[in-house]
Order: structure tokens, then sequence, then C-alpha cells
């Protein structure tokens, strides 16, 4: 999330409140898959008078949003780096999520 605080206050603003449309079910304004990155990766575009804003994230790992990458997009195309380093967060995050998911819950002893 520290990229996207770099990002204008103004494309911040905007970029939150998509992300919290999305936190709460709905569609962002614009957007579009990014299959290229993992299954179930979406980016948000935010633009401004100085360049293009970009969110990549996943909302299909259970009831939560993860922000996998901001940027400012310089070119027309997205630069590999920045689908790299999006898939091995994606990557870090699922092996993460197995590993919590895989650990036994402990059941609380009875108070006497």
């Amino acid at each position: 999330m520290s990229d996207l605080r770099e990002f204008p206050p103004e494309v911040m603003r905007e970029m939150g409140y998509e992300l919290a449309l999305v936190q709460e079910g709905d569609t962002p304004s614009d957007w579009k898959p990014m299959a290229i990155v993992g299954p179930g990766v979406k980016e948000i575009r935010v633009s401004d008078e100085d360049g293009i804003y970009r969110s990549l994230y996943v909302a299909s790992l259970g009831s939560k949003v993860y922000v996998l990458h901001c940027f400012q997009k310089k070119s027309q195309t997205t630069p590999r780096k920045d689908i790299d380093l999006a898939s091995k967060r994606l990557s870090a995050l699922c092996r993460e999520l197995r590993a919590s998911s895989a650990k036994p819950k402990q059941k609380k002893e009875k108070q006497k």
C-alpha cells in the first residue's frame, strides 16, 4: 500500500473509493481482468492530468480484497516488472493463506 500512498492526493482518494466499492461487492467504474498476473486478478484504472494509475488486486480469496501492487503507468502496455511483482505477491499471498488455513484451530479451554 505504500505505492498507493505515493499517488497524488486526488488519485489516492479515487483509488480508495474504487477499492471500497470492491470491498462492498460492487464493481469499480474502470477495471479490467489481469489474468496474466494470475487467476482472479483485476486492475483498477484511475487517470488524472499527470498520468494513468493502476491498482492490481484480487478479491476472490475469501471475503477480503488483497491489493497486490499499485503503480503509475507510463506506456500503453503494462511493464513486465509490474506484472512480475504482482504475480510474486499473489503467489506469496496464496502460500500464506494455505498455511494459515492448514493450522489446526485450538479449542478454548472451559473455565471452571
